[in-house]
């Protein structure tokens, strides 16, 4: 991404994703977008090629920032527990983030110019996720802060493919995980679920 002559691709992506997340591709007009990033049209099509295309930006660089905050947290973690279940909180909130069927206006978006749907690139974000997941609980269990019988691998997948459970009927419905199963619901699960670590 980056610049494009004295225009901030990256920072007109940024300041246009939450109008996408609010009224998904469809429910958001060319002109919404000329005025959210005080841009004439000549300029978005030199710079984006099409809206489609703009919005599959913004779900790659949406799924990409979540992905990079998340493996930092998971990077600098001197306590293993805290960190993976923040972690795991901020990925079943992070149904904006997600371009899956059901998201807002995905599905309206097919591909993009770099042949990778935004589902792909979502599915991406969340190896990147897993793969830090399990090399902080390597880290971890070589710390004795894990059981010897436990597989970092294996439980890396097994905690990514939980919280992606819990947001499935949520991207059909189109709401946070939080607010279709109640705070109290997911608070409950994550419990269970960190005592897969136990």
């Amino acid at each position: 991404m980056g610049r494009n002559g004295d225009f901030d691709v990256d920072r007109a992506v940024d300041r246009a994703m939450d109008l996408f997340w609010r009224r998904g591709c469809t429910g958001t007009s060319l002109q919404d977008l000329l005025d959210v990033l005080s841009i004439g049209s000549l300029g978005f099509y030199a710079a984006f090629g099409s809206k489609e295309q703009f919005y599959c930006r913004a779900l790659e660089r949406c799924s990409a920032l979540q992905a990079e905050d998340l493996v930092k947290i998971l990077e600098h973690a001197t306590e293993i527990r805290p960190a993976v279940r923040q972690v795991l909180a901020a990925m079943i909130e992070g149904d904006r983030a997600d371009p899956s069927p059901g998201s807002p206006g995905a599905g309206e978006v097919t591909g993009n110019d770099a042949g990778l749907s935004p589902a792909e690139r979502a599915v991406a974000a969340l190896r990147k996720v897993e793969s830090a997941l399990a090399g902080a609980l390597d880290r971890a269990k070589a710390r004795g802060d894990l059981p010897p019988g436990k597989d970092p691998v294996e439980l890396a997948r097994f905690l990514t493919t939980f919280v992606q459970g819990l947001r499935a009927d949520g991207r059909r419905r189109r709401v946070p995980a939080r607010r279709r199963l109640g705070r109290s619901f997911v608070e409950d699960a994550l419990a269970v679920a960190m005592r897969a670590l136990d």
